[in-house]
């Protein structure tokens, strides 16, 4: 076997790992139409080691959209649905007493996984919320003050509804904070829709991923070997400027009662740079910063009430701000 490959084969090299990588939006595609740019977040975020928040009404894809994503990079996944009476062991597992042994013993939870899909995150309480804090930031579990540590990659994928706020409990700053990037899912175009409709009256089961085609095309060596090459993508004393730029900004600007963190700057840098290795480059250019920006500091900043009554948006504001900061030369 080369040496280069890992024991199912998979290329370890950065370029073939770019490749691959690359071939995920078309396996992917076999499952779900029109979804391109979520499916470049999502592989952002596993560049990054960061979590992604999922937006968009029911019956876009958004399960679907990660499932397909776990079968294309052959990683495990677990769905939980969170509801107002989900407690925070559901999620990170307990102790279970075994009367033959008579001793405790730890049965894991769901999010001992590669891939968690968190759905409907905000429908639950703060408390069972905040028990992924500890999985999103430290990768472990603690449980009877034992640590635990979760697989490699693990990446939450968190969705929720942007309509329907009744009996919700919206995520604290401090947890939105903690996802890397907001993807918002929109309603596909009227072709993308009538391709959906025709998949399903030729048989289309989104249950069964492999009847679809869907096979996996990269795997966790290929994202070991990325890691490392984005982590030696360049970034000049120029760029790293326009970052902090434009998070200041948004501190300045007078739509906004809170602006983006220094958490917020460093999810900026490093989203762009794996954009720009994803793009074929070893150096990160503004556009790399621009392309990002959205979906990296969308949820990270919050409209004062009287920018919110006129109509303003976040993301309004960040192209405002992307207008108007000066671009390094």
């Amino acid at each position: 076997m080369d040496p280069t490959t890992d024991n199912a084969g998979y290329a370890a090299d950065p370029g073939a790992a770019r490749s691959s990588l690359e071939a995920l939006r078309a396996e992917i595609a076999k499952a779900v139409v029109g979804q391109d740019p979520a499916v470049t977040g999502l592989v952002v975020a596993l560049l990054c080691r960061g979590h992604v928040l999922l937006e968009g009404v029911p019956g876009v894809a958004k399960t679907l959209l990660v499932r397909a994503l776990a079968s294309a990079l052959e990683l495990d996944t677990k769905r939980v649905q969170f509801t107002p009476d989900l407690m925070p062991s559901d999620i990170t597992g307990s102790l279970v007493y075994d009367a033959r042994t008579a001793e405790f013993s730890f049965q894991p939870g769901p999010v001992f996984t590669n891939l968690l899909l968190a759905d409907e995150i905000n429908r639950t309480p703060p408390k069972t919320q905040s028990s992924l804090l500890e999985a999103m930031e430290e990768r472990q579990v603690t449980v009877d003050g034992t640590p635990r540590p979760l697989p490699e990659p693990f990446l939450v994928a968190a969705t929720q509804n942007p309509v329907e706020y009744e009996g919700t409990y919206p995520l604290p700053e401090a947890q939105l904070d903690r996802f890397l990037l907001k993807l918002t899912i929109p309603l596909p175009s009227r072709q993308d829709e009538i391709d959906v409709l025709t998949r399903h009256a030729e048989g289309f089961n989104p249950r069964d991923l492999r009847a679809a085609g869907v096979r996996p095309v990269a795997g966790p060596a290929d994202l070991e070997a990325a890691r490392a090459a984005v982590a030696k993508t360049t970034v000049s004393p120029e760029i790293t400027g326009y970052v902090v730029d434009l998070c200041r900004a948004t501190r300045e600007s007078p739509s906004l009662s809170l602006g983006v963190s220094p958490r917020g700057a460093t999810a900026l840098l490093a989203t762009a740079r794996a954009w720009a290795w994803l793009t074929g480059r070893d150096y990160v250019i503004p556009d790399d910063v621009k392309a990002l920006a959205l979906p990296t500091l969308r949820h990270r900043i919050q409209l004062r009430p009287e920018a919110e009554m006129e109509g303003v948006t976040t993301d309004s504001v960040i192209n405002a701000i992307l207008a108007h900061v000066p671009v390094p030369r």
